[in-house]
């Protein structure tokens, strides 16, 4: 009986085209990977710490939220998995910033953190093409290729088994050294208590990584029964159901949802942290990692925010079968008594039951500069990096990388542009800039966020997953459809007049100024008091219109009124994109010598021979390259194709 490695090997020998690719690390962004290739048609094997952790939330169980919701979208619309994984098991859903326009509306979901997982294990037990194995992965195998260069041919696990592979995938997360801390406690385990990964970064420092040390931190689970919700705010889900996938009909995602409820510290919670702060692990010098900013512990909102006599709290059910409750907006790392008095401080909590204490947690990850925009280690061939392994905090942003890092591993090479999409942005702020902190996505991050709605993602990107082999038939033909069905009624009601003696009563009854004379339907929707619905009843049906599911028809709806309200913003957008995409496309060989190019500053040239940028634009976005580096580079390239 030959060995899986003995198969692999032998498979593809016979057969070519298929791939052996190894993912080390059971996340969000390890499943994503593996899913994606195996769908690709390449064999994979996917290697865990533990089986029963796959896809585990050990922070907040929720998917989504500002910036994040528009990355779920992108990564269902290219053909990945989390967005249907959270339509299955969410318990609570909303709609944030909707306030504001559509470009920085997003989707948010709580979910029941056990069913997420059960579901996501479930999916990668059940798809072809891949083994799940629980062990732990020591080294990675390479052989040379040239002085600079080496090409991955596969791993080595805890117990030395070798099993070799055309492409190797890390996707450690924050397990990589890992240990949780709080006062003067130390484990030297990973999230929820799993073991660390504590091998492999001697491996990767072997193979020329350079190494940094972050750190993330979670909040204490209580005790719902401890809990007086009535001191409290409660925060119901949307009645209208937004899925995350653009393949699920709301209708069928109805249920009963769970309330959150909303607090706030006061002035004691922060006298009790404030004479306490000297006891904090990273306080005390117990933890000399980098935290981000954009999500800091309580004790570092009271340092940096000392003049808020305040500060948000959000409580949240872990699932439908615990009574665990996550205490989001107070993550720690003070003593368990102290954390005790502290949570008993807020309102709501005076009598709250701590089941599991707050934690830091300090783990490796990569600089990822040393990586190209396809997550590929520029100096070994086949080595990919995707997730919290790269720099990045977060559920969603892991995932992201995740399915971009499996796609390129099986072979069919992908890349993103920061004007096609935010998944585009976090890797390319990653790998162009790099990140001395836990990079999350935010709206403001994005040139281009009108273009790069998550309405629309499915418009963006479907292609992209088409292409890549993600996308079925079925789903395809739909969005063909939709394409189709959106420009040709846009078009239609460009050319409709309405009178005034049509439209005058609708007008006044949303104190809209009357008409005099016939004006365009379009014109009367880019009004800012009106919008497409106020106006389809007077609409002329449109006899050619194709037969479509209602849910499609909704989201047909949705596209009509946003391109034709914001059609000069759009249109002003896509003609930045346009100038952008130009630069883009002028394409960087890996060989050149940037210190024989004249007229470049010193400071340009040692950043450009270090980070190898891939075309002219991303040489652009490199700190300390100027735009008169870029004129030169522009030259150069001219006299070079001339």
């Amino acid at each position: 009986m030959i060995s899986l490695t003995e198969y692999f090997q032998n498979f593809v020998l016979v057969n070519n085209m298929v791939r052996h690719i190894v993912v080390i690390g059971g996340g969000h962004a390890g499943c994503e990977a593996a899913l994606a290739a195996a769908r690709m048609g390449q064999h994979v094997t996917l290697f865990s710490l533990s089986l029963d952790g796959l896809a585990m939330m050990p922070c907040n169980p929720c998917i989504g939220g500002s910036a994040k919701g528009h990355l779920v979208r992108e990564i269902d619309a290219l053909g990945g998995q989390m967005g249907k994984a959270i339509d299955a098991t969410f318990i609570q859903s909303r709609m944030l910033n909707t306030s504001k326009g559509p470009a920085v509306y997003s989707l948010r979901a709580q979910a029941d953190k056990k069913r997420y997982m059960t579901y996501m294990k479930q999916v990668l037990e059940a798809q072809p093409n891949i083994s799940l194995r629980e062990s732990e992965v020591i080294d990675i195998l390479v052989e040379k290729i040239d002085i600079k260069t080496q090409k991955v041919v596969g791993v080595v696990t805890e117990a030395g088994t070798k099993v070799y592979a055309d492409a190797v995938i890390v996707a450690t997360g924050t397990y990589l050294n890992a240990r949780c801390l709080y006062g003067n406690t130390t484990n030297n385990n990973g999230p929820n208590g799993q073991r660390s990964s504590t091998k492999l970064r001697n491996a990767l420092t072997r193979l020329g990584f350079s190494l940094q040390r972050f750190k993330t931190g979670t909040p204490a689970r209580v005790h719902k029964r401890s809990i007086d919700f009535t001191k409290m705010a409660i925060q119901n889900g949307d009645k209208k159901i937004v899925p995350f996938s653009f393949e699920n009909d709301p209708k069928l995602l109805e249920r009963i949802q769970v309330p959150c409820f909303l607090t706030y510290t006061n002035n004691v919670t922060h006298n009790i942290i404030r004479d306490s702060i000297h006891l904090s692990s990273m306080y005390s010098g117990l933890i000399n990692a980098t935290g981000t900013r954009y999500c800091p512990s309580i004790e570092d909102k009271i340092v940096r925010f000392s003049d808020k006599d305040r500060h948000q709290v959000f409580v949240e059910p872990e699932g439908l079968d615990t009574e665990e409750m996550y205490i989001q907006g107070m993550s720690t790392a003070l003593p368990e008594d102290i954390q005790t008095k502290m949570y008993r401080s807020v309102e709501g909590l005076e009598r709250c039951e701590i089941m599991r204490p707050a934690y830091a947690i300090e783990y490796d990850c990569i600089d990822a500069t040393e990586l190209n925009l396809q997550l590929e280690a520029k100096h070994v061939t086949g080595l990919f990096f995707a997730g919290q392994i790269n720099g990045s905090s977060g559920y969603e942003e892991a995932a992201a990388q995740g399915l971009i890092a499996g796609i390129n591993a099986a072979g069919a090479k992908i890349n993103i542009g920061r004007d096609e999409g935010y998944i585009g942005v976090l890797i390319d702020d990653l790998v162009t800039k790099g990140t001395n902190e836990p990079y999350r996505m935010m709206t403001s991050r994005a040139e281009y966020r009108l273009l790069l709605r998550q309405d629309n993602a499915d418009l963006r990107l479907t292609q992209k997953g088409w292409n890549a082999g993600l996308i079925s038939k079925e789903r395809y033909q739909l969005l063909q459809d939709k394409q189709n069905a959106i420009k040709n009624e846009i078009d239609r009601l460009q050319k409709i007049t309405i009178s005034p003696d049509n439209v005058n009563e609708v007008l006044e009854k949303k104190g809209s100024t009357k008409l005099i004379t016939g004006c365009k339907i379009t014109d009367l929707i880019r009004r800012p008091e009106l919008n497409y619905w106020d106006i389809a009843p007077l609409i002329p049906v449109n006899k050619n219109e194709v037969v479509l599911p209602r849910y499609i028809k909704d989201a047909i709806e949705e596209q009509i009124n946003i391109q034709i309200k914001y059609h000069g913003y759009i249109t002003t957008q896509m003609a930045q994109a346009d100038a952008f995409k130009k630069m883009e496309h002028k394409k960087l060989p890996n060989d050149i010598d940037y210190e024989t190019i004249t007229g470049l500053r010193l400071e340009a040239r040692q950043k450009l021979n270090k980070l190898r940028p891939q075309n002219l634009g991303q040489a652009s976005r490199i700190t300390g390259v100027s735009p008169a580096d870029i004129s030169i580079l522009l030259v150069y390239l001219k006299t070079k194709s001339d």
